[in-house]
Parts: C-alpha cells; structure tokens; sequence
C-alpha cells in the first residue's frame, strides 16, 4: 500500500449541469477524464490522499469579493456557487489542519471574473481563487497570501481585484497578452497606489517550452516568493499551457507541470483553464496531485510525448532569461517605484475599456483611488456597458483606515441613484457588507 508523503486533499465538481454549450471547449469532460485517471491509477486509495466533497459558497462571500450588476443569482448559477464551495473546502481542509495540501479541481473556473460583474468573460463568471481567499481572512485571520497564476492566459480578473491590496502578492506566468486573449499582463502593469509592486507579469513568447517555464519558476517565482514571505501561496492551477492545448501556443507537459508543482509547493491549488480534454488535463493533474502528496510523478507521461513537443529555440530562452531579471529588479525596487509613481498626487485616476467575450458587451470603466499610506485606501468606478447599464462601485478595503471608510460611506450617501440607471454599491470589507442603492 502507497502511502502519501504529504496529506493532500482532493475536491472534485465537474458541474454536469452548466457548459456555455455542448461542444465549447470549458465542458464536463474537461474534469471527467481526469477523474477516470484517477481512478483507474487507484489514487483515491493511497494512504494520505482524501477526497472531500464540495458545498455551496454563499451569496455573501460572492458579495465579499464581487459587484454583480444588477445582483449576484442574475450573473451566476447553482453551479458556481459550488465551485466556489469546493475550493473554500478545500482550503479550510488545509487551515484546520486535516491535510497539508489542497487541489480543488472544480468548474467553471474563475481568474478572468473581476471585482465588477456584468457577465461571463473568459468563461468566467465569479472568481474562485479570490472568494476562497476572503474567506480564509474572514474566518482565519489576516494572511499574507501569493497567488502564482499558471494558466496560459493572463488572469486579469484576480489582477483588478487585487491591484490595491499590499496583502496580497499576485504573481501571473501567461502567454504574452499581443498574441493571447485577453490582452493583458504586461511588465508595467505593477498594482495600484497602494499596492504598488504586488502585481506581476511575466509574459511568456509563444513556443515557451519545459525548459523556459521552468527557469521562470527558479529565477523569477520562487525568489520573489522568498521575499514575500507569504502565510499561503495559491496556485491558479491553469492547464492550457500543455502542447497539445487546442486555444493556445505553448510546449509544456504533465511532466513539467508535476515538477512546477514540486518545486512551488502551493498549499492550495485551484483549477482553472485547460481544454485538451484527452490529451493533457487526465495525465496533467494526475501529475500535479503525486507531486503534492510528495509522490513519485516520473512515470506519468503522455501517450504522445516526445521531447520535441517540449523543446524551445535558444531565442526564446534568451528572451525570458532577461525578462526574468527585469521583473524582479523592477520588484526589488518597487518602494522606490512607488514614490516615484505617486509623487504628491492625493488620488489616482485611470481608464479602462473591458471586453466580456461570452456576453459580447464592452464596459467602461473610471476608477479613482484615493492615495494612502495607512491602508489599501478607497476605491470607486463609475462603470458603464455599451448595452445601457450604469453602475458606481465603491470599495472600501479590508483594511481601511479611519478616512478612507469615512470617505466611502460619505460619497455613497452624498451621490444620487438617480445618477446610475442600475444603482449605487458600496463593498464595505470592513463590514462584511455591500449595501446598494
């Protein structure tokens, strides 16, 4: 009888009841496959590996994190809250002390949802990786968190919902976002005023191989982890890096995912993309799962593997050997950056235009921030969509400081409804509470 070297956790939903349509790509069978392998492998009985089962997350930890316009059952279904469920179990498996380590492999996944919701994008609906993390904090305390994003794409919804928060390093290796949806991810997109340094990119060329995400791992990860110093590293477990992913342009295997993994050592991974659903994602996870549990992974190999499909050119591996020593000069001075960003500005501004593919509706976005060096400061966005809504979002951060939530609630008792065809918001994390007019 095997017996795990670490007590890993497994929380497995693939959602029979929600696909955008029968043959899109982000389907039932993308965790089914994986849970045939799994069981054929016998994984289920090796000593030390247990599997819980997912619950549904509440309408409240959705509104911890997101503003769903015009609320939150309009944007979502049953379905989601459950992943979002899974992946709260199997973090709190993991805080309570029952396992080690954590894999909630759920859908649909989560990472392009941002903190307003006017739809789906990216498949993305409500962000899994970040409910799980507020809840963490709501109920165990203040923690230092590291998100380390592997999917192939940017995760630009964990991004903006991060982008003001010092408390939490997000940290994305994707494919460059000129050549991949959705077009973000790029070095200078460094966080907020208050957060300035905590948001880093690495955008990969296409045809980055083993060789490539591996020295960005080495190089690039784990020296900033070391920095960081973080209560807990998250993994968005992306898979569509894998060489034979059908909507993306990489050369990575199960076997480079299994080392990834061995080397990152993340408490709690949480699937997200990955949509060669034979070829990669059964032998992919049963990779990042022996890896966890401290298992030998040496044997796990695609039936179509050679190292060709793994290789790079040394163009490739000259590029991400400097873009690697850029970003983490940039990292190692962001305090000065900071100064240098903020000079004597009391607010900050910036405007955005967000594309939602799956609803295909383009929203504008006017943030404002209010500079501050006691808390992640207080945020509000005037949001509009081409399709007529009008919203405006206020954020007062989990750790805001006496002005800024003075602030918060001040401007929402000050600006009209009348103003905002779909109301007025206030996410108040101080409070645990959004309030609407």
């Amino acid at each position: 009888m095997y017996k795990a070297a670490r007590r890993l956790g497994l929380v497995f939903f693939p959602a029979f009841d929600w696909a955008i349509s029968p043959t899109h790509p982000e389907r039932e069978e993308r965790l089914l496959y994986t849970l045939d392998q799994v069981l054929e492998e016998g994984i289920l009985d090796i000593d030390g590996i247990y599997e819980y089962r997912p619950r549904l997350a509440t309408v409240a930890d959705v509104e911890r994190v997101h503003v769903c316009v015009p609320d939150v059952m309009s944007r979502i279904t049953e379905s989601h809250l459950i992943a979002a469920g899974g992946a709260i179990v199997a973090a709190e498996a993991v805080l309570k002390g029952e396992v080690d380590k954590a894999f909630a492999v759920v859908r649909p996944p989560g990472h392009h949802a941002m903190r307003i919701v006017h739809g789906a994008r990216g498949f993305c609906n409500i962000n899994i990786e970040a409910i799980m993390i507020e809840y963490i904090r709501r109920n165990y305390g203040k923690k230092r968190i590291a998100i380390v994003d592997t999917d192939c794409h940017h995760g630009d919804g964990s991004q903006d919902i991060y982008w003001h928060d010092p408390d939490t390093l997000y940290i994305s290796i994707h494919q460059d976002g000129r050549t991949l949806y959705p077009g973000s991810g790029f070095l200078n997109e460094f966080g907020g005023p208050n957060a300035y340094g905590y948001n880093l990119n690495l955008p990969l060329p296409p045809e980055t191989g083993e060789e490539g995400f591996l020295y960005a791992l080495e190089h690039f990860i784990l020296p900033v982890l070391a920095d960081f110093k973080p209560d807990l590293v998250i993994n968005s477990a992306g898979q569509d890096n894998h060489y034979t992913d059908p909507i993306t342009n990489m050369r990575f295997s199960a076997q480079g995912y299994a080392r990834l993994n061995d080397r990152l050592q993340p408490d709690i991974a949480v699937l997200e993309g990955g949509y060669s659903i034979e070829g990669a994602l059964p032998y992919v996870n049963v990779g990042i799962i022996l890896a966890l549990a401290g298992l030998d992974y040496a044997g796990v190999r695609e039936p179509d593997y050679s190292p060709a499909k793994v290789s790079q050119s040394p163009r490739v591996g000259d590029y991400i050997a400097r873009l690697c020593e850029e970003t983490y000069r940039a990292w190692q001075q962001r305090d000065a950056l900071r100064v240098e960003f903020v000079r004597d500005k009391k607010e900050i501004s910036r405007r955005r235009q967000i594309y939602y593919d799956t609803e295909g509706l383009m929203e504008t976005q006017e943030e404002t921030t209010l500079v501050c060096d006691a808390c992640g400061g207080l945020t509000w966005i005037d949001s509009r969509t081409d399709l007529g809504s009008h919203v405006l979002a206020i954020f007062i951060s989990r750790d805001a400081c006496p002005r800024c939530r003075e602030e918060g609630h001040a401007l929402f008792d000050r600006v009209s409804s009348k103003s905002y065809r779909d109301g007025i918001f206030l996410q108040d994390r101080v409070a645990d509470r959004l309030f609407k007019k």
